[in-house]
């Protein structure tokens, strides 16, 4: 995948990962489309509802990853998010704090996009987002939405 070869532990990112890692990044990446695809016709209704309004504007369901981190820090894990934007050395989190950061809702919703079960996507996305996080931030800093969507679709 380019610039997340070497981002997490192994080297491989599976097809399911993307697919999460974009719903929590990259809007319409929710879908299987690349941020930059138009919507074609409306899907039918999902069974149960979704928080349409947190995916708009390609935000990923938390607002893209200030958004994620944000969450991150509300949640009391502001020193392991700000670990994966410095420069420094990325700190681990735990997969079950990773799960209440992020709040059930939006993990099951990501885990029936996947097709992952809840606890393996919270197990891969905690051994992921922190390499990830930190080849998003070369600089230390977040970069702007459209760069993390281009980041994405190379």
């Amino acid at each position: 995948m380019g610039l997340f070869d070497n981002a997490i532990p192994g080297g491989n990112i599976t097809k399911p990962l993307m697919i999460a890692l974009g719903a929590l990044l990259v809007g319409k990446m929710l879908s299987g489309r690349s941020a930059e695809e138009p919507e074609q016709s409306p899907a039918p209704a999902p069974a149960a509802p979704v928080p349409t309004e947190t995916t708009t504007a390609d935000g990923g369901l938390l607002g893209g990853l200030g958004g994620l981190l944000d969450k991150l820090r509300d949640a009391g894990h502001g020193n392991t998010a700000d670990s994966w934007v410095g420069t420094g050395q990325n700190q681990s989190i735990n997969a079950n704090d990773l799960g209440a950061a992020i709040g059930p809702q939006i993990i099951r919703e990501i885990a029936q996009r996947t097709g992952l079960d809840e606890q393996e996507l919270l197990k891969q996305l905690s051994t992921a987002l922190p390499g990830i996080v930190d080849k998003l931030t070369p600089n230390g800093q977040v970069p702007q939405q459209h760069q993390v969507a281009s980041a994405f679709n190379s």
